[in-house]
């Protein structure tokens, strides 16, 4: 499978990034809450997150501090969990660890968020099921 990317980036203003990336650019929109949302960007994941101009800073999704901006890639299960083990094994230091997000629910997802020697928040991530990355 083809790994598909995914970038989060800071937005300060939902309904103005709806417009522009929904109405505007076309992009159905995946699933959202008042802090975030998906688009499906020609195949790819970007993540709208409501942030004050100007700041880095981090969302929360599924109580945890998710770091905004950030990018990286959706892969497979069996490709996420390799990258995990070897990450592990090097002894990485992850801002949130390996875990599976929404656990049970639409969208159930394995994650997992580290920083780069620049500081640059990096996410990887993989569903069991492909045809849930836009699922809401």
């Amino acid at each position: 499978m083809t790994a598909l990317f995914h970038l989060a980036f800071p937005v300060d203003d939902l309904d103005a990034a709806r417009a522009f990336y929904g109405d505007a650019m076309g992009c159905a929109e995946g699933r959202a809450s008042d802090r975030w949302v998906d688009f499906d960007f020609h195949g790819h994941q970007i993540t709208a997150h409501l942030t004050p101009r100007g700041a880095e800073t981090s969302s929360e999704v599924d109580a945890h501090a998710v770091p905004i901006p950030h990018f990286g890639l959706i892969l497979d299960m069996a490709a996420w969990t390799a990258l995990r083990d070897r990450l592990v094994a090097a002894g990485t230091k992850f801002v949130i660890e390996p875990y599976i997000r929404f656990a049970g629910e639409i969208g159930e997802q394995a994650t997992m968020f580290l920083r780069d020697p620049s500081g640059n928040a990096l996410e990887f991530k993989a569903f069991g099921d492909r045809s849930a990355v836009f699922a809401h």
